[in-house]
């Protein structure tokens, strides 16, 4: 069949990279795509909510399946506006959306049907915000309540953290805000959980854990993720069935009383504190970088998997894993994640020679004659497979200084919790 992949981050190669590995995926379009996604399928250069655009090429073009990558077509009903073609959509409706799209809407949702999470209060307002912040414990986190490209978390230590949280969110800084969240702080650790469901089964999707701050050793601002590493040192078949049973289920029918089957990747923001986890968000689409980490352990084909959602058949589809580890490392355009120059010329790319155990996935790159520029602030995802972290994490490293980008940064840390100096 022929198939479409909206966006044009390192989460869109990656699933184009997997996908045209599959049996049954004749012709891949990326909508808009990247350089890297140019190497191995036909970008199209239509702008990611423009439905309309969207479905006229998809008809076009015999495009029978759509995977959709990022947040926002989600959020904005692209599935409901296909709910009528001939064209399956891998990415739940508007109103399942709202599970990242409105964290009171989820803060709902888990009062009502017991899910472990933090304690939290709504609030529409700077002044009733403030006038709480002052009588309150810290720390604290501050949440805007809609969609913030990952950088709308605020973890408060002091009155003063607190009250530029709550300006900046109202103020606009992730756009319009009508509340925030402010909420308990969770003292454990944090990890990713994937599943892939089709509205009446699901199945566990792998595990990762994201490095979301900018500086090493997890320090600095909140940027859209810096690199991960999967699967998660944390998780056992213990853990697996208490989020399973606590979070994932009850989820699941909160939506089902809502006239709503799910259908897609789901991405669990978890909290683990002694063997137990405590929700800390959901998104609606595979997280980014940790799809960049998690596809190449994949040892079944993706997609079979994501067509068996959108017949409703995952029930009868086996997942399998490579015992292997694996591990991403982004590499950023300097300034990031604040203001930082587009159009930079990465000059040794092309010279980077792979080995099959090592990937490059492009994020904010265009490709202009046979030359690669930067245009975004996340702009390559270097990762490797290996049997231990330590390994992966050195192979990618010596990548990334082949690659010798003095305008851009990494981390050099990624993976610290499970690398042993």
């Amino acid at each position: 069949m022929n198939i479409g992949i909206i966006g044009s981050g390192g989460r869109e190669h990656a699933l184009c990279f997997k996908l045209r590995q599959s049996k049954i995926v004749d012709k891949i379009y990326c909508i808009p795509g990247n350089a890297g996604t140019n190497l191995i399928a036909e970008n199209i250069d239509i702008k990611i909510d423009d439905f309309e655009k969207i479905k006229k090429f998809s008809i076009k073009k015999k495009i029978e399946l759509l995977v959709i990558g990022p947040e926002k077509p989600l959020v904005d009903g692209i599935s409901d506006y296909f709910k009528n073609s001939n064209i399956k959509i891998f990415g739940p409706n508007k109103i399942a959306s709202k599970l990242e799209g409105s964290k009171t809407f989820t803060k709902k949702i888990c009062k009502k049907y017991n899910i472990p999470t933090s304690k939290f209060d709504i609030f529409e307002n700077k002044d009733n915000a403030k006038k709480f912040l002052t009588n309150s414990i810290f720390p604290l986190v501050i949440k805007a309540d809609g969609l913030a490209a990952g950088k709308g978390v605020y973890i408060c230590n002091t009155i003063s953290e607190a009250l530029t949280a709550v300006e900046e969110i109202f103020d606009g800084r992730f756009g319009k805000a009508d509340c925030i969240l402010v909420e308990e702080f969770l003292k454990g650790e944090e990890m990713s959980y994937f599943i892939v469901t089709d509205g009446k089964t699901f199945k566990p999707f792998q595990t990762a854990q994201d490095h979301k701050r900018v500086g090493e050793g997890d320090v600095g601002k909140n940027t859209g993720g810096m690199g991960a590493y999967s699967p998660s040192r944390l998780i056992n078949n213990e853990l697996q069935k208490k989020i399973d049973e606590k979070i994932i289920k009850p989820t699941l029918k909160g939506l089902k009383d809502l006239n709503c089957d799910y259908v897609g990747f789901l991405y669990v923001g978890l909290m683990i504190i002694k063997n137990e986890p405590f929700l800390i968000e959901f998104n609606v689409r595979m997280g980014d970088p940790e799809c960049q980490t998690i596809l190449p352990l994949l040892n079944s084909d993706l997609g079979e998997i994501i067509d068996a959602c959108c017949i409703k058949k995952l029930s009868s589809t086996e997942i399998n894993w490579l015992n292997k580890k694996s591990l991403c490392i982004v590499l950023c355009s300097n300034g990031y994640p604040d203001n930082y120059n587009k159009d930079i010329k990465i000059k040794n790319l092309n010279k980077i020679k792979l080995d099959e155990s090592s990937l490059i996935f492009h994020a904010g790159t265009k490709l202009v004659n046979e030359d690669i520029f930067a245009i975004g602030g996340r702009v390559l995802n270097i990762v490797n497979v290996s049997n231990n972290f330590s390994e992966s994490k050195k192979q990618a490293l010596n990548i990334l200084k082949d690659i010798n980008w003095t305008k851009g940064f990494y981390r050099k840390d990624i993976g610290y919790k499970v690398i042993s100096k």
